[in-house]
């Protein structure tokens, strides 16, 4: 699963260039046999933008919201794309500088404005962005475009109009949400994000949002609060990007990557402060896992803990004889990997961008496994008694229990990330197949699978070709868990056509068929495809 590729010509920079949006959409150049279940439209979200007039934006995660859309019908394919509306590209686009502070770039104040004017708006709060970047997904009858604070954004997934923004602290109690809510099979969703608990002090709240209702209210009106996880630390909260469920319990990973909630209320305006200037690590830490039954929503208060680790994406967590195994893209040590993702480090020369991720944290798909039952065992003995996997839980004389992962892949600076499975079939469930996106010293270029229980892999992979996250797609009549296609947009810019969606098939990566287009196509993050 390794890359093959080395990348002197430094082609991945154009996954980092600003584009326009279309007017109207484009047809594909399609060579191969687009499958015939395939009617519907992959939607796909990330930066468009990188600079307004000439103030750049300085991180990956700032670039303003661009919806891309390559949609199927009858063998054929079209391309369309349009910035998101929210208030953070308007007012850009308006006054022609970085108005709303994003993740790494900070918003000065407009100088034309006096300095008394400019001194009082340090003290009208923190303008968070509504910047919807990350992913989009489905509540109710309607589609979502959304980053990691309290706003989300209503899009028409046809049109891919901007039809409103949604503050979610307006309905819950939570300071923002993730970007990687858990879907039910009837449209329950449910999602994670930190709050003020009792007494001013942190916590983690697990969200539900009815399905569809019969009235056709809107199902976020009806969000509710289910469970709540402690904090580690009172005002420190840590990065939460994405969480574990099964069918009847909820996992959350509390990693010593923490953001200071009083550097980030009070010197924000005033230091020129940005998200990345907030967060710092817990070096004493070392990692939590929390659990909780999911109906009714219960928190068990046992201390389950391992080695310090970072961590965004959660592959899968299932049940088995008493125990939650819980599969994760890890990052080893305590620091930040967002350190790494700054735009001018994944810009860089190839040579310069090896050498800044040697000092990164290195890459794991590790596999835990925690027991539901730990209150019968005596201290020291390994709990874990599935016969599959070497995972350790070790009670200590504390009563917390020390976890050791099995590793499933590992290779130096190569990480297997953006990880998607047979989600409709097998979120939640026993499974055996996971796809990600490979990344070779943090730049994208090939597209992997796993057998997590023989640790088997497989490699697409085409020199100067940049792939994104795969989107899993079943076949009609499924009956294998890998029968279907994966679904990515590779950038190749040196081609005479610079991008494509390319489609796999899911058992051996072989090509199915690809689309070509005839613009180039930034990075994308997250996204889905809808039937």
């Amino acid at each position: 699963m390794v890359s093959r590729f080395e990348h002197p010509a430094g082609g991945y920079r154009k996954l980092f260039e600003t584009c326009e949006e279309l007017s109207e959409t484009i047809p594909a150049t399609v060579t191969g046999r687009i499958p015939s279940f395939l009617k519907g439209s992959l939607l796909r979200l990330g930066p468009g933008l990188f600079e307004v007039g000439d103030e750049p934006f300085y991180h990956l995660f700032d670039g303003q919201a661009l919806m891309h859309k390559f949609d199927f019908k009858n063998g054929q394919v079209t391309y369309f794309r349009k910035f998101i509306r929210t208030d953070a590209y308007v007012r850009a686009i308006t006054e022609k500088r970085v108005v709303i502070t994003e993740f790494g770039t900070f918003a000065y104040p407009d100088p034309c404005k006096n300095i008394f004017s400019r001194f009082f708006t340090y003290f009208q709060g923190v303008e968070v962005t509504d910047n919807c970047l990350v992913n989009v997904y489905p509540i109710g009858e309607d589609y979502y475009a959304v980053t990691e604070t309290n706003y989300i954004t209503k899009v028409n997934t046809d049109t891919l109009e901007t039809l409103k923004k949604v503050d979610m602290c307006s309905y819950v109690n939570i300071n923002g949400v993730t970007a990687h809510p858990h879907i039910e099979r009837d449209g329950t969703v449910y999602n994670i994000g930190n709050c003020m608990g009792k007494g001013a002090s942190l916590a983690y709240n697990i969200v539900r949002i009815p399905p569809t209702q019969k009235d056709k209210s809107d199902p976020i009106d009806k969000s509710k609060v289910v469970v709540q996880f402690p904090s580690y630390q009172r005002f420190k909260p840590s990065y939460v990007h994405s969480f574990g469920m099964t069918d009847n319990y909820f996992v959350f990973v509390e990693t010593p990557v923490k953001i200071n909630l009083l550097k980030f209320l009070s010197a924000w305006s005033i230091r020129g402060c940005n998200y990345m200037d907030c967060f710092e690590s817990n070096e004493s830490q070392g990692t939590l896992f929390h659990i909780a039954k999911k109906n009714p929503g219960e928190y068990i208060d046992l201390k389950f803990k391992g080695a310090p680790i970072g961590m965004f994406h959660h592959i899968n967590a299932f049940e088995d004889q008493g125990f939650i195994v819980v599969d994760l893209c890890a990052w080893k040590g305590f620091e930040f990997v967002y350190n790494y993702l700054w735009l001018a480090n994944l810009r860089a020369n190839w040579d310069e961008v090896k050498k800044a991720a040697m000092l990164a944290p290195q890459p794991e798909v590790r596999r835990y496994v925690i027991p539901l039952d730990v209150h019968k065992e005596e201290q020291g003995k390994n709990l874990v008694s599935l016969p599959y996997t070497t995972a350790t839980a070790t009670m200590h004389a504390d009563g917390s229990t020390w976890l050791e992962p099995e590793v499933l892949f590992s290779s130096p600076h190569q990480a297997f990330e953006f990880p998607q499975i047979n989600y409709k079939r097998y979120g939640g469930k026993n499974y055996t197949y996971a796809y990600a996106l490979g990344l070779n010293h943090f730049i994208p270029d090939r597209i992997c699978k796993l057998n997590v229980k023989t640790k088997e892999t497989w490699v697409w992979q085409e020199p100067d070709s940049y792939p994104s996250e795969p989107l899993f797609v079943q076949t009609p009549d499924a009956v294998d868990e890998d029968d279907g296609v994966l679904l990515t947009i590779v950038a190749a810019p040196g081609a005479q056509r610079p991008a494509y969606l390319l489609i796999l098939n899911a058992k051996d990566l072989s090509e199915v068929a690809r689309a070509e287009v005839e613009c180039t196509i930034p990075v994308t993050f997250h996204g889905m495809y809808k039937p």
